[in-house]
Order: C-alpha cells, then sequence, then structure tokens
C-alpha cells in the first residue's frame, strides 16, 4: 500500500464529501480511491469513515486520524516547497574549501562580492592546502590547484595557473641573471616543501622540456612565506602568479629565463556528483568563471611581456 497515496485520497473524500468528487480532482477511478481508503483502514484497524448512499461522514476516530492527516500532508508540502526553492533561488549556507594563498588573495574578495549579489547565501570559508573529502567533511564545493586526480568529483575550469621564476631586483644585482635553466643551480632556490620533487623545477622551451635540480638553505610550506622571503631578496622562488602578480607588475619582482615557462596547472572548482546541483553552489561557479577567467587580474603583468615558470606551490 501506498501509504501517502491513500492517505491523500483519504483528505480528498472527507474535503469533496463523497468519492465521485475525489475521484475527480485525483484524477482517479473511484474504485482506486475505494480501494485507498479500505487498505488505509485495513492498515490502522479502525473504520475512519461512515459511508451511506449519499454522503460519507468520519467517525470519531477518522476526525482524528483526518486532522494529523492534513497537518502531515502541508508540513510535506511545505518541506518540498523549501527543497524546490533551494534549487532555484539560491539561498543558505555554502561551505567552501580553497588553498590557504589563493583563497586568502583572491577567493575571500570573490565571496564577498558574490555575498553582495546574493544576499540569502552565507558562506563558510575553510583555507587548508591538503586535499578535504567534500563528502566525508560536509563541503559544497572545493577550489584546488593541481593535476586532479581520477575521482567521482565533478570539475569545473575557473582560470589558469601559471608559474613564474622570480626573484627581487636586489638579489639580481647581488648574484647575477641566470641565462639558461642550467645556470639555477649556481643559484639559491626558495623550496615549497609540500611539492613532492620540489628541488627539480621543470621549464617548457624552445628546445622542449629541461629539468633542474636546484638547491637552497630555504624551504616553507606556504607560498606567501617564500614570497616573503623573494621580497627580501633570499633567492629565486618558483611561484604562481596569483601569489606574485602584484609584485610583478609593480617591480617588486622580476621574471628570469624569458622564453622558458613551467607546465601551466589549472584552478578548478569541484563538486561531487548528483543529479540535482543546489542553485547556491551553481550560482557561486557560475560567479567565480567570468571573475577570473582565462586572463585573471593577477596575470596583468604579462601583458607587457616576460616571464618565465617552473614548479611551484
Amino acid at each position: 500500500m501506498d501509504r501517502l497515496a491513500a492517505m491523500e485520497a483519504f483528505v480528498k473524500v472527507v474535503e469533496r464529501g463523497g468519492f465521485t468528487a475525489a475521484s475527480d480532482d485525483l484524477r482517479l477511478s473511484r474504485a482506486m480511491v475505494s480501494k485507498h481508503i479500505q487498505d488505509l483502514e485495513a492498515h490502522l484497524g479502525a473504520r475512519l469513515l461512515n459511508r451511506t448512499t449519499r454522503r460519507v461522514s468520519l467517525t470519531e476516530v477518522g476526525r482524528l486520524y483526518y486532522d494529523r492527516s492534513v497537518q502531515l500532508l502541508a508540513d510535506l508540502a511545505e518541506a518540498e516547497g523549501v527543497v524546490g526553492a533551494l534549487q532555484t533561488t539560491p539561498r543558505g549556507r555554502l561551505r567552501v574549501n580553497a588553498p590557504v594563498s589563493f583563497g586568502a588573495l583572491h577567493l575571500a574578495p570573490a565571496i564577498v562580492d558574490f555575498m553582495k549579489a546574493q544576499p540569502d547565501v552565507t558562506v563558510e570559508l575553510t583555507l587548508n592546502d591538503r586535499v578535504v573529502d567534500l563528502v566525508e567533511e560536509g563541503y559544497d564545493l572545493a577550489v584546488r590547484i593541481a593535476r586532479l586526480a581520477d575521482s567521482s568529483l565533478i570539475a569545473r575550469r575557473l582560470a589558469p595557473s601559471r608559474t613564474v621564476v622570480c626573484a627581487s631586483p636586489a638579489y639580481l644585482e647581488q648574484r647575477g641573471w641566470p641565462g639558461q635553466p642550467a645556470d639555477l643551480v649556481h643559484h639559491d632556490c626558495l623550496l615549497y616543501s609540500y611539492d613532492v620533487g620540489g628541488d627539480e623545477w621543470h621549464l617548457d622551451g624552445p628546445d622542449g622540456t629541461v629539468a633542474i635540480r636546484v638547491r637552497g638553505r630555504l624551504q616553507a610550506n606556504n607560498g606567501d612565506a617564500l614570497r616573503a622571503a623573494a621580497l627580501r631578496g633570499a633567492g629565486l622562488v618558483a611561484m604562481p602568479s596569483f601569489i606574485v602578480g602584484a609584485d610583478l607588475a609593480a617591480g617588486r619582482l622580476v621574471p628570469v629565463l624569458p622564453g622558458y615557462r613551467a607546465p601551466e596547472l589549472v584552478i578548478h572548482a569541484v563538486y561531487a556528483p548528483g543529479r540535482h546541483l543546489s542553485a547556491k553552489v551553481r550560482s557561486f561557479i557560475d560567479f567565480l568563471v567570468p571573475r577570473f577567467g582565462e586572463w585573471p587580474e593577477w596575470d596583468a603583468w604579462m601583458s607587457s611581456g616576460g616571464g618565465a615558470g617552473a614548479p611551484a606551490p
């Protein structure tokens, strides 16, 4: 027995005062409406309706069950309405995870602007550089900057992640400019400790990809720390332009090795698969795609030329 359908039939019979009118409203045969009521009474072990040839009326038990049924059906309709609204109108709490540097520098300002456009959405942003389990930890989506491993997650491209080998003018004045990738072995390089094989930088150039084993006295697990060290003249750094783009534009850092670039990574928004993507997630991703794009603001320095790259945080 479909208890919900039987309950709806029972309520409709009471409201319309008979089986025929109820069957018309429900677009069911009179026999099917009658069967729903019979099955419901059998399930409950109680008579709900007094039937005569001219009318139906509620028994005492039927009155109690009718009142509760009306409330339950109203609650169900309200719940379905809430779910429907969440699927069509962005609202509710949006839980987002992102890498520390990108999240603080670029995602957080974007979130503020998104919340201005969507006043019914609240955002909980968590920043860390580990790969979180979206489903297990309850995130709606995550921003990831890497070659994505095969998984069931759905990914949407937000922007390229271009990496630049650069240093401060003071460092280059003191130690000289590397003329080719092999010269990097004679320089102090700032290393990212979370990067597997982080002391080997790969550069794409005119003759293909070259791998250079670099060394340095400082390594850190955070790109902002390495940027600060580079600004202080501590060495060459291979850094995503979303961290050092403003420094490159202002001349505080200078790109080296023109003609060589690191293989680009991609900044993705990833979320768990499902038949129904909530409006808050869909609208947030749709907001981020044009916000960043193929030439995001942090790569504005490239319009004047220059730049080189290597693997980086």
